[in-house]
């Protein structure tokens, strides 16, 4: 028996390194402030990572090793800012800068908190400071929408890690979050584009909440914080939860609509709604366990397919086409095939959340995440977009030591120790009254990567990740060709 919603039924720690916030940072624009660091990463996890990693303790010393072997974590990394970015058309096509360069700052001011090293926590602050002072558009066709999304959160939370620097300009990053990336990510949510709603798939919109949130939680903004919480509860689109994942079967997995169009598409809306909820959870909101842990079921489901197990696929049908234009339907009737090499770092934040946080059967994602480890970043995933589109190291990042009890309440429900060691401030969003309950087991399996960017081209590339959590991950790169798929979206 199933349950069908949405389109389914139809159509469908370094205290060394960062010291006071600078002068000039902007005061909170609505209602009380959000505990920082608040984004993906909390100070306590800060705290946690550089103990372990001091300590020697596996699997973060591997996690580690592929931080510190990336190229993008070396200090001195120069940035090289645009004024406009564009991708997908107009000239030129420069998106990889950016991108090199966002990734360049997060994997370095990672690596400041857990060593302790302030010239790469300076490199990161360099990075950052110098694209605030000069980009001032993001140009191109549709997938415009898709550089916000993407960059938008990964800028945020890159910032995030250095927003108590002394030499970081707060309120003009906040300023070009606001006025180049929040702008076009919270424009597509309302209009898609002038498109049919159901015209983008689920990772279209994903990317852009992921963006509208993370800026939301940077700036201080209530009012947009809860705009892309409503919408990942209500939102018409195809990346609200219940669109994203419209069919619940009693064994404990849910369909994720997107597996009906290809593996690496699938991978990076899992790994999209994992960033969300765990930036929502961080202060206080808890959307892992939203509608009876509905995220797990859906993860359960691309895990255990992306292992090569069979999964049920129930046809859907959406609409496509520009509002007073052409249209049109597509319908998927089955899962894509999978290639079981494929991979992205996305496993490690998921299967900690649901197994070490409340104490949940996910056995799927467990066994996924495992055959990742030790995740790395962008750069450890092909040279394409697709690569980049998680920032990754969750093997550090993510892994924790079980909650007794299994029954964690959100962190933004105690103060969070800053970076520097102080506590958060008191004005933290309280507990919501959805925690959400075990009602199903779930399965594990292995990991896939994808590299395509979200528009339907590109290469995916998957590592063939190493058994075993504590192992150095290894194998053969594979490149596969994927052609465009219908609708440009």
């Amino acid at each position: 028996m199933l349950k069908a919603t949405g389109v389914a039924a139809g159509v469908i720690g370094m205290s060394t390194a960062l010291q006071a916030p600078s002068a000039t940072a902007a005061p909170a624009a609505t209602g009380a402030a959000f505990a920082h660091p608040g984004l993906l990463h909390t100070g306590a996890d800060l705290d946690r990572m550089a103990a372990k990693v001091k300590a020697g303790a596996a699997p973060y010393t591997a996690g580690y090793a592929r931080l510190t072997a990336n190229r993008h974590a070396q200090s001195g990394w120069t940035p090289n800012p645009q004024a406009i970015v564009y991708r997908g058309s107009g000239s030129p096509q420069n998106y990889t800068v950016l991108y090199n360069d966002i990734h360049a700052a997060y994997q370095n001011a990672l690596r400041a908190h857990v060593s302790g090293d302030t010239a790469h926590a300076d490199t990161a602050v360099a990075i950052l400071n110098a694209w605030s002072a000069k980009l001032t558009s993001l140009q191109g066709s549709a997938d415009r929408f898709l550089a916000a999304g993407l960059y938008g959160y990964q800028f945020a939370n890159a910032a995030e890690l250095v927003r108590d620097h002394a030499d970081f300009d707060l309120a003009r990053f906040q300023k070009m979050l606001r006025e180049v990336f929040l702008p076009l990510s919270d424009g597509f949510l309302k209009n898609h584009n002038n498109a049919v709603v159901t015209n983008y798939w689920t990772n279209w919109d994903l990317t852009a909440m992921a963006c509208v949130l993370a800026v939301g939680i940077f700036c201080d903004d209530r009012a947009v914080v809860d705009r892309a919480v409503e919408y990942f509860k209500h939102g018409d689109g195809l990346g609200s939860i219940k669109n994203a994942i419209p069919v619940v079967h009693e064994d404990g997995l849910a369909e994720w609509l997107e597996a009906g169009r290809d593996q690496g598409h699938a991978l990076l809306g899992v790994g999209l709604m994992g960033t969300f909820c765990e930036m929502a959870w961080n202060q206080g909101i808890d959307l892992y366990g939203y509608d009876d842990n509905r995220f797990l079921k859906g993860a359960q489901y691309v895990a255990k397919w992306c292992l090569g197990d069979d999964v049920p696929y129930t046809a859907n049908t959406r609409k496509k086409g520009a509002i007073g234009g052409w249209s049109g339907t597509e319908t998927a009737t089955e899962a894509a095939g999978v290639d079981p090499a494929m991979t992205r770092p996305i496993w490690a934040m998921i299967a900690n959340h649901y197994t070490k946080r409340r104490g949940l059967d996910a056995s799927y994602v467990t066994r996924i995440a495992a055959k990742s480890a030790p995740e790395g970043g962008g750069g450890d995933y092909g040279p394409n977009s697709g690569g980049y589109d998680q920032l990754g190291f969750g093997t550090l990042a993510f892994t924790r030591d079980r909650v007794p009890g299994g029954t964690s309440s959100s962190p933004a429900q105690t103060p969070s120790a800053s970076a520097s060691g102080a506590p958060s401030p008191a004005t933290q969003p309280a507990q919501p009254a959805q925690p959400g309950t075990p009602s199903a087991s779930a399965s594990a399996s292995p990991t896939p990567d994808g590299d395509l960017a979200a528009t339907g081209t590109g290469d995916v590339a998957g590592w063939i990740a190493a058994t075993g959590i504590t192992a150095l991950a290894g194998g053969l790169l594979l490149l596969r060709r994927r052609g465009r798929t219908g609708g440009g979206a």
